[in-house]
């Protein structure tokens, strides 16, 4: 029953080619899928001619700013990227085998994720830059959509909480330390000069005109330059010995600011500059990656140590279904995205033809990086019991590192300065996102506007920071039931935007299939997850999980009854 591929430890025969084999098939797969699929999909979906855009009809400086394709590319995998699509992948093909899980990043990033993605950017496209719930408001109750703010307003908290926590926590000494690096206080050196590098670059390209291309020979140099500054001189323990708080709410505190800071100021001069440039380093993550893999395994020093089908049920995560396509999120896909791409890259789009290459791409790119994550579970025979997911990442990156003349660590550290990077890209962008939902609550149209909303957004966030629950933060208690709601917004998502399809005459046989498999998947791990906590007496998350269902399935109904109404042209 089972696939046992394992064992392939010989130096020579064709078992040392097959990780290459499988890489590079799973690699033609999604170009395959963006040439066909996604060329097909622009086709049928892109129905009137070009026309003037949110960037250039409503351009105001600060959200509003039309941006070359590959910035734009650049800004939007950072904010959708990070060790989302490394850490989903490890921990399902550790728990169900390699096989289902790549399957389903192929299969699930080129006809569900990317998709999703994709009609998110394209429906606010055409409603002159409106987020989901904006486009919810036109076509559902009044009730409906405010529900729709207030679980859209509540996952963006989430997601800040927990990556202001994590994101600290990489620049204080007990974490630094757990995962691997050997500098305490690298990537707050990084991430400081990432941003300086970043102003700089946002200035010399929008007021001195110098062309991005340009400046980009410039810029991209330094920001590896930053790696290696961060990696000499890290920003240490003793250097703080004498702030009042502790290393880790210091970082929390300054990271707060930060967010306020990034979320008021122009997106050209920060946001933007930095997500284009911080993308480079997981670019060269994956070139590094593909290279050292496709060298050691025809040098005959890569096999597949692990079955390709361990099993059809985990301890911890349950059974497969639903548990795999719940686990490997933005691998395939994830409802956060739809976010990004209705919010702040709609915005800046300079025309509809680059919502293709710059979301649809996105989304598939990452799946690169999903299979990339799977493989270092491939060529190991076991993983260490309680080893991070991202380290077993990175300790694949030094093996493939190695086979491209570096040497094991700094291809180790390389890779945890990148994925840590990432997790500052998505947490500001996040901070913005939630500026936008509260505009949408209270108005958009009084003094101070942008200072006041974002001050609004960060203050539960900020305050659940700090909060313990038995001596852990405070999110780590609801986190079970985080997975499940992201995959949740993305079925949300796919049936906000399969209305306005329907209600513009446009195909919704792209969407509908997988708007009903995501709220299969997505409300039968909430309805296991609300019993099983329930019946352990775990209330909080057990009621969070049967609120989410009934929110689903209230916007099930209003959808039906905006599909029986008919089109209205």
């Amino acid at each position: 029953m089972f696939l046992q591929l394992s064992g392939f430890r010989t130096s020579s025969g064709i078992w040392c080619c097959m990780v290459v084999g499988i890489f590079c098939f799973c690699i033609l797969l999604l170009v395959c899928g963006y040439i066909f699929y996604g060329r097909r999909i622009e086709r049928e979906l892109v129905l009137e001619p070009e026309k003037r855009m949110p960037s250039d009809e409503l351009v105001d400086g600060i959200d509003y700013v039309s941006t070359p394709t590959p910035v734009l590319f650049g800004h939007h995998f950072s904010s959708i990227a990070g060790a989302g699509p490394i850490v989903g992948p490890i921990i399902a093909a550790a728990a169900f085998g390699w096989l289902p899980t790549l399957a389903w990043i192929i299969v699930g990033s080129i006809f569900v994720g990317a998709v999703h993605d994709y009609t998110a950017a394209l429906a606010s496209v055409n409603n002159r830059g409106m987020s989901m719930g904006q486009i919810c408001r036109k076509y559902f109750k009044p009730a409906t959509y405010v529900m729709m703010l207030v679980f859209l307003w509540l996952t963006l908290s989430y997601v800040i909480i927990v990556f202001l926590d994590l994101t600290a926590g990489t620049m204080t000494p007990p974490a630094v330390e757990h995962v691997g690096f050997c500098e305490n206080g690298s990537v707050a050196t990084a991430s400081v000069l990432y941003i300086l590098i970043a102003m700089i670059y946002g200035i010399v390209v929008r007021k001195f005109k110098v062309g991005f291309k340009k400046a980009s020979l410039l810029f991209i140099p330094l920001v590896f330059f930053a790696l290696y500054v961060g990696y000499r001189f890290p920003i240490t323990f003793e250097l703080l010995s004498n702030v009042a708080l502790s290393p880790k709410d210091f970082w929390l505190t300054v990271l707060i600011g930060y967010c306020f800071v990034a979320s008021i100021m122009p997106v050209w001069l920060l946001l933007q500059p930095r997500d284009y440039l911080s993308s480079f380093l997981l670019y060269a993550s994956l070139g590094i990656g593909a290279a050292g893999l496709v060298i050691s395994g025809i040098g005959g020093k890569l096999a597949i140590e692990q079955p390709a089908l361990l099993s059809f049920s985990d301890e911890k995560l349950g059974f497969l279904f639903p548990a795999l396509f719940i686990t490997v999120a933005c691998g395939a896909v994830s409802g956060f995205h739809s976010l990004v791409s209705a919010g702040t890259t709609a915005k800046q789009l300079e025309r509809k033809r680059s919502i293709l290459p710059v979301v649809y791409g996105s989304m598939l790119v990452e799946a690169v990086l999903a299979v990339l994550a799977v493989v270092a579970v491939m060529i190991v025979a076991k993983i260490p019991e309680g080893q991070l997911p991202t380290v077993t990442f990175a300790n694949a990156l030094g093996l493939f590192a190695e086979a491209c003349g570096f040497s094991h660590q700094v291809g180790l550290v390389f890779a945890l300065l990148a994925i840590n990077t990432f997790l500052l890209t998505t947490l500001d962008t996040c901070t913005r996102l939630t500026r936008f939902i509260v505009e949408e609550f209270i108005g958009r149209d009084f003094p101070f506007r942008r200072y006041l909303t974002t001050l609004a957004g960060l203050a539960f966030p900020a305050f659940m920071c700090f909060v313990r629950v038995g001596g852990k933060p405070a999110w780590i208690a609801v986190w079970p039931a985080f997975g499940t709601t992201n995959q949740l917004l993305a079925a949300i998502t796919l049936i906000v935007v399969s209305v306005w399809l329907f209600k513009s005459g446009r195909k919704v046989v792209y969407t509908v299939p997988p708007m009903l498999f995501m709220l299969l998947t997505a409300g039968y791990s909430l309805a296991v997850l609300s019993y099983s906590r329930i019946s352990q007496g775990d209330y909080i998350i057990g009621v969070i999980s049967v609120v989410m269902f009934i929110m689903a399935v209230v916007l099930v109904l209003d959808s039906s009854r905006v599909f029986l109404k008919g089109k209205s042209i």
